[in-house]
């Protein structure tokens, strides 16, 4: 038997109905819905859809398109973690592109996901509502601990879910070496109906998560935020700061903004913006206008310090977008 018939008869083997379950699995990540799939399964009976057809049709809508745009990223984010350390330690890719129509997650994902940098303790603050590609991301890091916490609880197969508020965590000090926020920090304190979770009302929400993270970050750890950012705007379920606040609040936690960069949707896509252009922008039905993403660490006078050498000793490749 040759390879090519070997791969049609693969093809044709089992029911219609387990090749519609593979087909959407496989495509669009999910289970189908109940009228996708009554309907392509009446037209494969009727013959007037094939089983490639029907994969044509997955792969051709919008839906697919959003999944390989975070399949890329995830892929990315891999390639860039597998490249030789610099003077800058891991990875540090920037100036990462997506189109307008997709949200900040297309940029927000690899980003941060390229920065992990073998650490052994992995803590990530509101992983229950995450895009599945991040989470799918986040356990192929291979962290030996690695931790998730949200006010709901969630099955992540390799990673232990804690239910608790962020503003109180229930870990020691100095539990983690590496904490991700992937757009949470703005909706700490805020109202969390949409998510179906509910929790102490506080403007202050952020600042307070802020500084239960720094308790539980080891003093050599480091913090992966990303925020929305534009306009300062106070949205009910999210706060928006303007880059320089979201600064300011980081600093006055105890942190030290060792790189940050500044990210904009255009109508030519999402690029890396300056402080200017991330001010001036506003939110959008499908997300956030501009982002801001940073790597945090433990402030201290010695990190000041080794912070001013670097920038000095590389001054052509300075890491803050946010910089006067």
């Amino acid at each position: 038997m040759t390879d090519a018939l070997a791969a049609w008869l693969e093809a044709e083997a089992g029911t219609d109905e387990e090749f519609v379950e593979r087909a959407w699995r496989l495509v669009v990540r999910r289970e189908p819905e109940p009228e996708g799939r009554e309907r392509a399964l009446e037209k494969l009976r009727r013959g007037t859809l094939s089983r490639a057809g029907l994969l044509r049709e997955l792969t051709a809508g919008e839906e697919f398109e959003r999944i390989v745009l975070l399949d890329d990223g995830i892929a990315f984010a891999r390639g860039e973690r597998a490249k030789p350390r610099d003077h800058h330690g891991p990875a540090r890719p920037r100036e990462l592109r997506a189109p307008a129509t997709s949200d900040e997650r297309a940029v927000e994902i690899p980003w941060s996901l390229a920065r992990y940098d073998g650490e052994r303790r992995v803590l990530d603050v509101g992983y229950a509502f995450a895009e599945p590609s991040y989470l799918a991301g986040l356990v192929a890091l291979g962290a030996e601990e690695l931790v998730g916490v949200d006010l709901a609880s969630a099955a992540v197969p390799g990673l232990r879910s804690v239910v608790a508020d962020v503003r109180t965590l229930p870990f020691e000090n100095d539990s983690f070496d590496l904490v991700l926020c992937v757009s949470t920090l703005e909706h700490v304190g805020r109202d969390n109906a949409v998510y179906a979770v509910d929790a102490q009302r506080d403007s202050a929400g952020d600042e307070a998560a802020l500084l239960e993270v720094r308790r539980v970050l080891a003093d050599d750890g480091r913090l992966l935020v990303t925020v929305p950012t534009g306009q300062a705007e106070d949205q009910g379920w999210q706060v928006v700061r303007t880059p320089e606040q979201w600064i300011a609040l980081f600093e006055r936690s105890g942190y030290l903004v060792y790189e940050d960069e500044l990210y904009v949707r255009t109508a030519d896509g999402w690029r890396t913006g300056s402080v200017a252009e991330a001010g001036e922008t506003a939110s959008v039905d499908s997300g956030a206008g501009a982002a801001l993403l940073a790597e945090l660490r433990p402030g201290s006078l010695g990190g000041k310090l080794r912070l001013a050498v670097r920038d000095v000793r590389y001054r052509d490749d300075i890491r803050r977008s946010t910089l006067a």
